[in-house]
């Protein structure tokens, strides 16, 4: 089953509560498998699409998942627009602990990963205009949503997509906090620049789960960081409902 809708899960959110699954939907393809079966689902009476980027169950590392084949499995389903959910660590004052984050920037520190469709066999070297990172388009209307849901949200800021799966250091963080981000998280790249080569609105929804290594002097635990993806993945799914329904 197509949908235009594609919504992709990450720590904390492997599938959706609240929502109605209809079918399983197929997702091999040239670029291999994807993450985990693709999801045919019901948000209140649109119909989207829900892949787990981890797996089902969390099993996938940030560097060892196949972006390729889970951002081609979408578009070969009818979808695009993606709304990618991501559990980042907050670098800057405003983007403390359960807060909400629509980034407008990102700042690729990754290395190593299959990170382009045009790499082999083409009959012309290609180009995405990458000076936007994020659909504008489907940010405010985001923005709208949470207005008329009440739903507290940062508007914009800076990811930093580093490689994982460690943490980082502190002195690691101060390097990214004055390259200019506001929260850090290891699976924004090359997620955002495929979704761009095929012509796909993306944008990323941010949920900040802990504070970055040294802002802090709480430890940084998985306990804290659970608390944190419970109280906010629902608002999240509440906010991307409620965006489905005025796209």
């Amino acid at each position: 089953m197509n949908s235009d809708i594609g919504i992709i899960g990450g720590t904390g959110l492997d599938s959706l509560a609240g929502s109605e699954t209809l079918a399983k939907v197929t997702g091999d393809n040239i670029y291999g498998e994807p993450s985990a079966p693709l999801l045919s689902i019901s948000l209140e009476g649109v119909n989207a699409i829900f892949l787990s980027r981890h797996g089902r169950p969390h099993r996938i590392p940030p560097h060892k998942v196949n972006y390729r084949a889970n951002i081609y499995a979408l578009k070969n389903n009818g979808v695009n627009t993606i709304f990618s959910i991501n559990a980042v660590g907050g670098i800057t004052v405003n983007t403390k602990p359960g807060s909400i984050i629509l980034p407008d920037q990102i700042i690729d520190y990754t290395y190593s990963r299959k990170h382009t469709f045009f790499d082999e066999d083409l009959e012309s070297v290609t180009h995405i205009d990458f000076t936007h990172p994020y659909s504008e388009k489907i940010r405010n209307k985001l923005i709208i949503a949470a207005d008329k849901t009440q739903t507290n949200i940062v508007t914009s800021g800076t990811y930093a997509a580093t490689q994982g799966p460690r943490l980082e250091t502190a002195a690691e963080i101060s390097r990214l906090e004055k390259d200019g981000c506001d929260i850090v998280g290891m699976t924004g790249m090359p997620e955002a620049s495929l979704a761009r080569e095929l012509d796909i609105d993306y944008v990323s929804i941010c949920l900040v789960v802990n504070w970055a290594a040294g802002k802090s002097e709480e430890l940084i635990t998985m306990e804290s960081i659970r608390s944190h993806i419970d109280s906010g993945m629902n608002k999240i799914l509440g906010l991307i409902k409620h965006t489905v329904k005025i796209i």
